[in-house]
């Protein structure tokens, strides 16, 4: 079995993971949470998006969140869905745009108000705002495997929005399981057509658990050749127009896996645990992540960690 020698890890639970949280979380509490993250050697951040505060009231204090991120080494990216968006992030400061357009129309103008066809309209526009700030752009692609409102994704539509990015100079197209709905098979297939159509440009794959088949389908994208993923600090996250979406994959639980597959990632698992845990308690709720209530292998590491001694049975 062969692996990448060495993976990039996406975090995006200051984004997904606080957009889907129905109360605001105040700047300095979000900047608390970058920092647990940003000491475990996680570099990539998507740390905010630039949408209408009227839409996602939990994200209205972006540019401020971004002015007052301590960069020492960060990539801060973040999400955008129009031109206004664009400007908006770059005047902040950020490091990269993330675009994201449907795969299919429902969702498209469920989550972003506007057609397809609307949204390609503005990328050439929206790539010579952050060129001319020589920020790069991310092309994300929400609901590549399954629609909510569709069902079935053509596999056509999806390759059509990720040439769309490519041609315009994307660094990476981002397919998104936004629903939870892929599986190991659909994963495989996609990923080797896109490695034969755009050879050359980096994939990422940011999975939901909606149906439990995540940290799969992750698995199989690694063995596939992907190298980047998008993980969320304690499995925090869900699409606000998914019908009771789940959150992302924990990255302490992704951290884990690769650790223990000796892929290099360049975080401290430990570090990763403990942002989780820092997160649990600003929120008040237990999350999803796993490796954060069990501790890492160790069982010394663990039970100085999580506090509790082997199991009996």
């Amino acid at each position: 079995m062969s692996f990448p020698a060495r993976v990039r890890i996406r975090e995006v639970a200051p984004r997904d993971g606080f957009q889907s949280i129905e109360h605001f979380l105040p700047t300095p509490t979000k900047l608390e949470v970058v920092q647990a993250i940003a000491q475990s050697g996680i570099r990539d951040i998507e740390v905010t998006s630039f949408v209408s505060p009227k839409a996602v009231p939990p994200l209205r204090d972006g540019a401020e969140l971004v002015a007052r991120v301590p960069r020492q080494g960060l990539v801060l990216s973040a999400l955008v869905a129009n031109v206004t968006g664009a400007r908006n992030a770059v005047a902040a400061g950020i490091d990269e745009l993330v675009v994201v357009i449907s795969a299919t129309e429902e969702h498209n103008r469920a989550n972003l108000r506007r057609s397809i066809g609307e949204s390609v309209a503005e990328l050439d526009e929206i790539f010579s705002v952050a060129r001319e700030k020589s920020v790069r752009v991310n092309g994300a692609i929400a609901v590549s495997f399954g629609c909510p409102y569709q069902g079935e994704v053509s596999e056509t539509d999806v390759f059509s929005l990720a040439e769309a990015y490519a041609a315009r100079g994307a660094i990476r197209v981002i397919m998104a399981d936004t629903t939870g709905m892929a599986v190991p098979s659909q994963v495989e297939h996609v990923v080797r057509r896109f490695q034969t159509e755009f050879p050359g440009l980096e994939l990422g794959l940011h999975l939901h658990n909606n149906r439990g088949t995540a940290m799969t389908n992750l698995y199989v994208g690694l063995v596939s050749g992907v190298s980047t993923f998008d993980t969320a600090s304690g499995g925090i996250g869900g699409c606000p127009y998914v019908p009771q979406a789940a959150g992302n994959l924990a990255t302490e639980d992704v951290v884990y896996l690769l650790e223990q597959l000796g892929v290099e990632t360049g975080i401290d698992l430990m570090r990763t645990i403990r942002a989780a845990r820092v997160l649990e308690k600003i929120l008040g709720y237990p999350l999803p992540g796993q490796v954060m209530k069990s501790g890492p292998r160790d069982p010394k590491l663990a039970a100085a960690l999580i506090g509790s001694g082997p199991c009996p049975g």
